[in-house]
C-alpha cells in the first residue's frame, strides 16, 4: 500500500504513521549535522538520489551516521526502488506507474513506500543549518502519513 503524507496528524484508528521531522543530506558531514542537535531526525535523500548517487552509497551514509529515521527517494524508478528494498531499505518515496506494485512488494517486508516527499529541511541551502534546531525541535508539524 502507498502511503499518502497528510499535512495534520492522522487519528490512531487510520493507522496513521508517525515519522521524526526530516532533514534532506547530500554528504555525510550533511547527515551527522542533521543528528548533532540530539533531537529526533529523518535523514532524507535528495530527491530522485536512488537513480544518480546510489543505493549503496545511501545505505552506507545511514549506516555511517547511525540514524534511526531515514528514506531514500527513488523518483519514478520503480526498479531503483525495487533493488533499494533488497538492500534492507525500509522506507522510500517513489512516484510514477510503478509504485503500487512497489508499496504491495514493500508491504510484503514491513518496508513503507511514500507517495510524495514530506517536508523537509535541506541542508544543502544555504544557510540552513542554522535553522535546524529549531526545525528538528518543532514537535508540532511532525511527519505524519496515512495508510489508505
Amino acid at each position: 500500500m502507498i502511503v499518502k503524507q497528510q499535512h495534520a496528524p492522522a487519528s490512531s484508528h487510520d493507522h496513521a504513521i508517525v515519522l521524526p521531522r526530516a532533514v534532506t543530506v547530500h554528504s555525510l558531514a550533511q547527515a551527522l549535522a542533521a543528528l548533532a542537535p540530539g533531537l529526533p531526525a529523518m535523514l532524507l535523500s535528495a530527491p530522485g538520489a536512488a537513480g544518480y548517487a546510489g543505493i549503496p552509497w545511501w545505505r552506507a551514509l545511514v549506516g555511517e551516521s547511525g540514524a534511526a529515521f531515514d528514506m531514500l527517494d527513488c523518483g519514478i524508478d520503480g526498479g531503483g526502488a525495487l533493488e533499494a528494498l533488497r538492500a534492507g531499505q525500509r522506507r522510500l518515496v517513489l512516484t510514477g506507474p510503478f509504485a503500487t506494485t512497489v508499496a504491495e512488494a514493500a508491504a510484503s517486508i514491513g518496508a513503507k513506500v511514500f507517495d510524495r516527499r514530506p517536508a523537509s529541511l535541506d541542508l544543502g541551502e544555504r544557510g540552513a543549518e542554522r535553522h535546524l534546531a529549531a526545525w528538528l525541535s518543532d514537535s508540532a508539524s511532525r511527519n505524519p502519513a496515512q495508510a489508505p
